[in-house]
């Protein structure tokens, strides 16, 4: 999500608060429990309640899934509530049987620092911890960012950077995610590190762990929850893309989800504009333009921020602002935040090759967030520069930009390693191309701007790019760059494959025109004419393009799997 973090921070924390709640709705009557005083606090009925202490009632009865009358008084922050039933000998650190919260839980989160002072001094610990996520009171109030909560809580003993158990996140990181500037303010004075980073996860690690402990292999799972590194010859599983991710600081946090006022008080309060992610090593500035936030991108640029620094995975702000803005649709949502910034791409690429940044930085593997685990392009990006991902995008204004600072036109991706093995004869390859060794040339910005994908798989369904663009793109390549029109990418075709895979009559005229070699063969014996009669299936035939194809010179060998 690289440190995108799908996941806001705190939300698996409030479902479970959320989980609860709703459960008590349903009644002591249907959970099997009788008690009225807790009844009588839920709907917020002080009368009722007195009525009933007076009437001899237990003040501690709870409701079958633990909430108490206290527990009610803190979650609507009824004051008065409150103190009738600490008066009446409400225990303050009763538990619901859903997560294990306190009434100190629930008014913390309800932002009331008048319950939160009265359950305290009721004798309430300040450090209670749920066991839905391991999170203390000051975790709460940092995320409702309510400053007496906060002010009261460290009063009484709470610790300022403490850790919640899920991913390790503190009371800062919460308040800066939610952009609670008055509450992270507080924390910061109060001795909040703003250096300190959550827990990083490396999921191949795990993934291998986990495998390795359902063998029975216990001692290896242990070992191999070290960071993973896998090597350039291993194929690359789905967790392996991934890699590892989390590790945020607060800046990291508030950056991700472009909280400028956040973001600017946390650097005004000594934190570090370059310090990175211990999950992939994705910097603030990287991780704010990944989610779309180009205008506090240019703000930590005018505030030093260094724009080389790569993630893991060879991410830099440069090839983020492009690739989000061309982001291909996907089966999971995408950030739109770009769409409403002052900034547009263009404006964050121009910024950083102006500041002098290298344009011909390489992705060291595939950006597993590009589209996700349902891939439909049947690309992979590793090796791709930005320049190679503006031509991918038809999108000549960024190619021209960017050659104008340097780029290097030329650099194809880098041919991956095969994630699943297959024993194939050496010998069949048919397209007398010699074989290209992992790491070797992948796919060339010519073919990223013809068509690749498109048939070999879905590309068609997911692929975004500038509207009418596919000949401007190419001519543009061919006739001011020298692309070779017959260059071969790593599978053996050429960009003639790929504009035939889609119907594309002008490109291959054009192509052709230019010196195109109609006969050429790929690696798994497929034409120029096979490519555009339903190689893969759900992808119709064209059959004017085979008609002009065989016309030119190609043969049909009429293997169509969709017809």
């Amino acid at each position: 999500m690289p440190s995108v973090n799908l996941f806001p921070i705190g939300r698996v924390i409030g479902g479970a608060v959320l989980a609860t709640l709703v459960l008590a709705t349903l009644g002591a009557a249907e959970m099997g429990a009788t008690a009225p005083i807790a009844d009588a606090a839920q709907r917020g009925d002080v009368d009722a309640v007195r009525a009933l202490l007076r009437d001899g009632a237990d003040v501690n009865a709870a409701q079958g899934d633990g909430m108490t009358a206290l527990h009610w008084a803190a979650h609507g922050g009824d004051a008065e509530l409150a103190t009738v039933l600490v008066t009446a000998g409400a225990h303050p650190d009763a538990t619901t049987r859903i997560g294990s919260y306190t009434p100190l839980h629930l008014a913390t989160r309800a932002g009331s620092g008048a319950v939160v002072k009265i359950v305290l001094d009721a004798g309430a610990d300040a450090m209670a911890v749920t066991t839905a996520g391991g999170a203390t009171p000051l975790h709460f109030a940092a995320a409702a960012g309510a400053t007496a909560p906060i002010a009261t809580l460290l009063g009484h003993g709470a610790e300022v950077d403490a850790r919640e158990a899920m991913r390790g996140q503190t009371p800062l990181m919460f308040a800066a995610a939610y952009d609670r500037v008055d509450a992270l303010k507080l924390l910061l004075a109060s001795g909040a590190d703003v250096a300190k980073t959550a827990d990083a996860i490396d999921i191949a690690a795990r993934d291998i762990a986990d495998r390795a402990d359902q063998r029975g292999e216990t001692t290896a799972a242990a070992a191999q929850m070290q960071r993973y590194q896998p090597n350039d010859e291993e194929p690359l599983s789905y967790a392996a893309l991934v890699g590892a991710h989390g590790g945020l600081t607060a800046l990291l946090h508030a950056a991700r989800e472009g909280h400028q006022a956040s973001v600017m008080a946390l650097l005004d309060a000594g934190a570090d504009i370059n310090q990175v992610s211990t999950g992939d090593h994705t910097s603030p500035m990287l991780i704010a333009t990944i989610n779309g936030h180009f205008d506090l991108a240019l703000e930590m640029l005018e505030r030093g921020a260094d724009a080389e620094i790569a993630s893991d995975a060879g991410a830099t702000p440069l090839f983020a602002a492009l690739n989000l803005h061309w982001a291909p649709k996907a089966r999971y949502p995408q950030q739109h935040a770009y769409r409403q910034q002052q900034a547009t791409y263009m404006d964050v690429m121009r910024s950083l090759l102006e500041a002098g940044v290298d344009p011909n930085v390489r992705l060291t593997r595939h950006l597993w967030y590009m589209s996700y685990n349902f891939d439909l392009l049947s690309v992979r990006v590793r090796g791709a520069t930005p320049f190679w991902r503006a031509a991918y995008a038809l999108d000549v204004d960024a190619m021209r930009l960017l050659v104008a600072y340097g780029a290097d036109p030329g650099m194809p991706t880098q041919k991956p390693p095969q994630r699943f093995r297959r024993d194939r004869d050496v010998n069949a390859d048919p397209s007398g191309l010699p074989p290209v060794p992992v790491g070797g040339p992948g796919i060339y910005a010519i073919h990223a701007a013809s068509g690749v994908g498109y048939g070999q798989g879905y590309a068609g369904n997911a692929h975004r790019h500038a509207p009418d663009g596919w000949l401007p793109a190419v001519r543009y390549l061919v006739e001011e760059l020298g692309a070779d029109v017959n260059a071969r990418d790593l599978n053996g075709y050429s960009a003639l494959h790929h504009a035939a895979a889609r119907g594309d009559n002008e490109l291959i005229e054009y192509l052709v025109e230019q010196g195109a070699d109609v006969a050429a063969v790929s690696r798994r014996g497929q034409t120029t004419a096979d490519m555009a009669n339903g190689p893969v299936q759900r992808i119709q035939p064209f059959p004017e393009t085979v008609e002009l194809l065989e016309k030119l010179g190609s043969k049909n060998n009429h293997r169509c799997v969709s017809c």
